[in-house]
């Protein structure tokens, strides 16, 4: 497929269409978890209010 793309351009445009279908992927998996009642307002809640960050270690 990448071969298609003969400019920068085009390569570009390949990228945006294979964002498009993966992030339309996450949104209806999404949706099926809410859905299904696997997900709800108090999971954002709780992931919004996460510490994600890598502890670091004094030396």
């Amino acid at each position: 497929m990448f071969s298609f793309a003969k400019d920068a351009e085009s390569l570009a445009e390949i990228r945006v269409a294979l964002m498009e279908i993966f992030a339309k992927r996450v949104e209806d998996g999404m949706d099926a978890l809410w859905e299904s009642g696997e997900w709800n307002n108090e999971k954002n809640e709780n992931i919004l209010k996460e510490h994600l960050r890598t502890p670091y270690k004094a030396k």
